[in-house]
């Protein structure tokens, strides 16, 4: 089985988590999906620009980002192999995105077009099934992080994105971190050494 074959498998396995694809799905599913390599620190969208795709994580690791007025960073998504990134507000709103969806490694993407992802939603119910959860279950993690980020110290933020993040602090730089727990460096730096 050669690379993109693998790719592929990972990525069907993926769905199969969700909903069952019969040979006729996952052919007309095959049949739209691209390939997508970026290197590291490389966009996927920028300010301006409209998110036209659902992007899934085979390799490589993601964050979306805003900068606000004074050009401060605010990390609001961090994505691994087999997580989906994007804007979703430009997405499903078709108004540009306002917020930088970038590579932290060398990464690759299997994209599905929006246009032929509507059309497959007819063909195929159970994708569409597919992507209800998917955007419930990023509705809900976004509502969930506003509270703790309302109700929460630092250190529970700290405490709850390591439970979370498992497997990427080690592979983000710490300004990331931060910036995703909406604190500096330096306090992320005490609160690590603190309760260390």
């Amino acid at each position: 089985m050669d690379n993109s074959q693998q790719h592929m498998q990972l990525f069907i396995n993926h769905i199969n988590k969700d909903v069952t694809l019969d040979e006729v799905g996952l052919k007309k599913l095959s049949s739209i999906l691209v390939f997508k390599e970026l290197n590291k620190k490389e966009f996927l969208i920028k300010p301006g620009e409209a998110a036209n795709t659902m992007n899934f994580i085979v390799q490589g690791c993601m964050r979306s980002y805003y900068l606000d007025k004074n050009a401060q960073e605010h990390t609001l998504q961090l994505g691994i192999e087999q997580w989906w990134i994007n804007d979703l507000y430009s997405y499903l709103s078709r108004k540009k995105s306002r917020m930088y969806v970038q590579a932290l490694e060398k990464t690759l993407l299997i994209q599905i077009p929006r246009i032929e992802l509507e059309k497959l939603y007819i063909e195929v119910p159970e994708m569409s099934h597919f992507f209800r959860i998917k955007i419930q279950n990023a509705y809900v993690a976004v509502q969930e992080r506003v509270i703790d980020s309302m109700s929460d110290d630092a250190y529970e933020r700290y405490e709850n994105f390591r439970k979370a993040y498992r497997d990427i602090e080690q592979r983000v730089p710490q300004y990331i971190i931060a910036s995703y727990l909406g604190v500096t460096p330096e306090f992320l730096s005490y609160l690590r050494k603190k309760h260390s």
